[in-house]
């Protein structure tokens, strides 16, 4: 783990320094930047050739420091937390945010305003459409009109968005969807689907690494 200056957000840092883009991880709202499926994306996209940032939300690193749990900050506070990130890096190349659940929907929500700091692109794993059993408290209004290059990688039994739901949704021609088989939040499938988590999770990191290669594409 590394922090960057004192009183900095907790960063991890994967992959080479002299690569061509950097991507800015955020994590979800239950599972820190090192949970096993953040390390797995990470790692992923750093073999690829990537550098890939993770951080941490000030919610999430004083449950880390004292133990005890809490309740994700509000959205404004996600934001200005992701934001602090993307200046730490804006200027040195270019730059695709993104993260598990709630950190790709922060992500999201700033992207298009983001662009004059380098973002070129979004990338959400697992999107949270709307509240599991709450099909109808959706979390689409700004996806509606989104004009950054973005990839949600979803599964397709995903209780924050299902397919079948998902593919009726208003959406942004800007966003593209990635469907992984009988697969749930987390990229876990159903036994019988013939594919396994690390699987999903390695299909995941390699969509995103082709998102990445088409958005830096002369």
């Amino acid at each position: 783990m590394q922090n960057l200056e004192q009183d900095a957000a907790p960063r991890m840092i994967d992959g080479p320094q002299e690569a061509a883009a950097t991507v800015v991880l955020a994590h979800g709202a239950g599972a820190p930047m090192d949970s096993p499926f953040m390390a797995a994306m990470a790692k992923g996209l750093a073999a690829n050739g990537w550098r890939v940032v993770r951080f941490e939300f000030p919610y999430m690193a004083r449950k880390r420091h004292s133990g005890k749990g809490g309740a994700p900050d509000r959205l404004p506070k996600l934001q200005e937390a992701f934001q602090q990130q993307i200046a730490l890096e804006a200027g040195d190349r270019p730059l695709i945010i993104g993260g598990k659940s709630m950190g790709g929907r922060v992500a999201s929500t700033i992207a298009d305003g983001s662009a004059a700091a380098g973002v070129r692109g979004c990338l959400c794993l697992g999107y949270p459409f709307h509240p599991p059993g709450k099909p109808l408290q959706l979390r689409t209004e700004h996806l509606v009109n989104l004009s950054t290059p973005t990839l949600i990688v979803q599964g397709e039994r995903d209780s924050f968005g299902r397919r079948n739901d998902v593919e009726g949704y208003s959406l942004a021609p800007a966003i593209r969807l990635h469907w992984l088989a009988a697969a749930d939040h987390s990229f876990k499938p159903t036994r019988s689907c013939g594919f396994s988590e690390a699987e999903h999770w390695a299909a995941a990191a390699d969509a995103a690494d082709g998102f990445i290669r088409r958005l830096l594409r002369p």
